[in-house]
């Protein structure tokens, strides 16, 4: 039996140029759907070119190490225990970034194996949803931001609830011995409703021009919140 196991563990079952050549070739073209796929998802400031010229990278090297260890076994196990004490310190500006690295390493794998079916047809499944639903961001956000005087607190908060009512949500409030910021979280549906009020029949004043007469106010700001600036 450990003889048996000896020799199992020797035999490296080398592979000719030409396979090494093809799975290398069909791992790289799936790298380049992966580039193109990133590039279309993350148009805009988020996107990085860096990355997702790393992404391609990763998918080559991991099919290069996949043809190795794939066929024998004494490396592979090399391998896995040098590779677990290895720690990725990547920062990851979107949560989409991991997909696109579990894909390059999947696609890795395969194409490291010789499976080129699952590689292909889980490539293009990927490539559709991503491409359908990664263009999707979170900008239906908007902060109003207030820094008035803080003998106006109350009035504030009130001028805040008489407008929004409950649809305002105070995320942050600061306070010291002069002044108190506000920081509200707000709806882009809110404020188009409250701007068809304004507008119309039940015309009043802009929430900025309400909280100016209240006095004392340092500023009053509205900022979008989505993907890009929380990134």
């Amino acid at each position: 039996m450990r003889q048996i196991l000896l020799e199992l563990l020797e035999n490296s079952g080398q592979l000719d140029p030409r396979t090494i050549f093809l799975r290398m070739a069909v791992g790289t073209g799936i790298a380049f759907f992966i580039y193109l796929s990133y590039m279309i998802s993350h148009e805009g400031s988020i996107y990085s070119k860096k990355f997702n010229v790393s992404l391609m990278a990763l998918t080559t090297v991991t099919t290069a190490v996949m043809i190795v260890i794939g066929n024998n076994i004494a490396l592979s196990l090399g391998m896995v225990g040098a590779l677990s004490i290895v720690r990725f310190r990547t920062a990851i500006k979107d949560s989409r970034d991991t997909v696109y690295i579990f894909w390059a390493i999947v696609v890795g794998i395969c194409c490291g194996a010789g499976d080129f079916l699952v590689a292909g047809s889980g490539s293009a499944f990927t490539f559709l949803v991503l491409l359908i639903f990664g263009r999707i961001k979170n900008d239906d956000r908007l902060l109003l931001i207030i820094r008035t005087a803080r003998a106006n607190e109350e009035r504030v908060e009130a001028l805040i609830f008489q407008y929004y009512a409950r649809k305002a949500n105070l995320r942050v409030k600061n306070t010291t011995d002069t002044t108190v910021e506000f920081i509200y979280e707000l709806s882009r549906r809110t404020m188009g409703r409250m701007e068809k009020d304004r507008k119309g029949a039940q015309a009043r004043k802009s929430i900025t021009d309400a909280l100016y007469e209240i006095g004392g106010m340092e500023y009053c700001n509205l900022v979008m919140q989505n993907d890009e600036i929380s990134s």
